[in-house]
Order: C-alpha cells, then sequence, then structure tokens
C-alpha cells in the first residue's frame, strides 16, 4: 500500500562508498522519499557486529528500518521504497519491461560488480593489476550492456530500478583506467550515463 504522508522516517543503514547502499540511496532520491541516513562501516573493526545489531543477520549493509519493518537485501529495500511510497514508479508496467529490468538488475550483480567493480576499480585503488582475463571479462559485460541499453533509460521512457543499480557501479567503472577505455567505446552507455548523473546519491 502506498502512502503519501507516511509519519515514520524510514532509516538507512549503510555506507556511502558501498554500491548496494548507494542503490538505495539513488532509490530514495528518485522516489522524493524523506529518510534517515545511518553511516555504518562493514569493514570497520566493529562494523559487522553493528550490522548484526541493525539486524543483518550477515553482517553486511545496507539494512531498512521502517517502523517495525526491518528489510536487508538491496532488491528487498528498493522494490519495498518503490511500492510502498509515493512518486513516480521505478519499476515497469508491463511484463516484458519488467523482465527487461530484472535482466539488468541481475547483470549489475552478477557481472558489473564483480568483474568491474571489484575486479577493476578495487586492484587499480589498491595499486595491483587486476587478475587475468579481467579485461576480456570488462569488455563482453559492457558490450552486453550497451546492446540491452534502450535511447533514454535502460528500460524505457522513464527511470527505473535498473538505472539505479548500474548508475550506482558507473563512478568506480569510470575512475579506472581500463573501465574508462572500455566505457568510451559504448556510446549508447555512456549517453544514457549523462542523463544517469542525476540519480545519483545525495546523501
Amino acid at each position: 500500500m502506498k502512502s503519501p504522508g507516511d509519519r515514520v522516517i524510514p532509516v538507512l543503514y549503510g555506507a556511502s562508498y558501498s554500491v548496494y547502499t548507494r542503490i538505495c540511496l539513488s532509490t530514495f532520491g528518485m522516489k522524493a522519499v524523506p529518510f534517515r541516513f545511518e553511516a555504518l562501516d562493514v569493514f570497520a573493526g566493529d562494523g559487522p557486529a553493528r550490522a548484526r545489531l541493525a539486524g543483518h543477520p550477515f553482517g553486511k549493509i545496507p539494512i531498512l528500518h521502517h517502523g517495525d519493518l526491518t528489510l536487508y537485501e538491496t532488491l528487498a529495500i528498493t522494490r519495498y521504497i518503490d511500492d510502498r511510497f509515493e512518486g513516480p514508479p521505478l519499476q515497469p508496467d508491463d511484463a516484458a519491461g519488467r523482465a527487461r529490468m530484472n535482466q539488468f538488475i541481475s547483470i549489475v550483480d552478477t557481472q558489473v560488480y564483480p568483474v568491474l567493480v571489484w575486479g577493476l576499480y578495487v586492484p587499480k585503488s589498491e595499486g595491483r593489476k587486476p587478475k587475468p582475463g579481467t579485461l576480456g571479462k570488462g569488455r563482453a559485460v559492457l558490450a552486453a550492456l550497451e546492446t540491452l541499453a534502450g535511447p533514454e533509460w535502460l528500460c524505457g521512457a522513464r527511470p527505473t530500478l535498473a538505472d539505479a543499480y548500474l548508475a550506482a557501479c558507473m563512478d568506480y567503472i569510470i575512475d579506472s583506467a581500463a573501465g574508462n577505455d572500455m566505457a568510451s567505446n559504448a556510446p549508447r552507455l555512456m549517453n544514457w550515463w549523462q542523463r544517469a548523473q542525476a540519480l545519483k546519491p545525495k546523501a
């Protein structure tokens, strides 16, 4: 049930560097929903313990509190935000559109995040070289995204959760020299990224 005037402010626990926290932050922004952000660094010594206390049994982030409800896992959180609150719908109306959105989200989870963020950006930030084969995998991932991306937003004429997912990764992809070179060869994706800058989290 959507509610335009919910008096209970949602509370999101996470870290601004976290891709999956950023997805949730962007979703709140796209829906124009007031919320409170509680910083929780799971890489700090007490981070996993604090995350478990906040409601995540695996000691991870993000975590959402809304009244008596506690949610973890980004897909559950973002769909709850979209379904629960008034604002622009962030999921396509038709079955094919929703399937395409879910396909993009799955690609981010299984390919973009492990290959382009952890495989390219993280080694670069730590002064290491990527593992052998990572560049080829990265090119294949970006080629698939370039083929699938719509002319305006990823899944059509308005942004969806798919756009929030991919946008949360793009700064990290572009910050890697190899990722930036690959992305520059994906013109449709780069045109999308110009529009998607507006989806970046404000918190």
